[in-house]
């Protein structure tokens, strides 16, 4: 029984590093749109003749976004590692016989999401440095 309830706990402990993961995520997120909407809003007001051109916006969107991308490129390093070290640890205390290890770790979802989400963050970027924008 007790070698049921570790096991079980390799499983709780994956998942607390997948909510890690998505914490990591929540915040990427927040700081890529932010920087995204502050270029925008900037750039619309120009457009509208409300303010003079100014590369401070864009700078300043342009940092928000790379701190971003780094903060989930960070987070998905992160993960990676610690999930082979319990995958690691698991193996080990499976070959002493201290846990049953019948079952495997599931695919780490928020890790597919944070890989796609550095894309987006990246995706941005582009947008702004090279200025390609779809509708104008």
């Amino acid at each position: 029984m007790s070698m049921r309830r570790t096991g079980m706990s390799f499983h709780r402990t994956r998942m607390s590093a997948d909510r890690t993961l998505m914490s990591e995520m929540r915040t990427s997120l927040s700081l890529i749109g932010f920087g995204f909407t502050i270029y925008q809003a900037f750039e619309k007001l120009h457009e509208a003749d409300v303010i003079h051109q100014s590369s401070a916006p864009r700078n300043f969107g342009m940092v928000l976004i790379v701190l971003g991308v780094l903060l989930l490129i960070g987070g998905i390093f992160r993960h990676l590692q610690f999930a082979s070290e319990l995958r690691a640890t698991r193996h080990a205390m499976m070959e002493d016989g201290l846990v049953h290890g019948e079952t495997r770790f599931p695919i780490s979802m928020p890790l597919i999401v944070a890989a796609l989400l550095t894309l987006l963050g990246v995706a941005a970027f582009a947008g702004i440095a090279f200025d390609l924008s779809v509708v104008r």
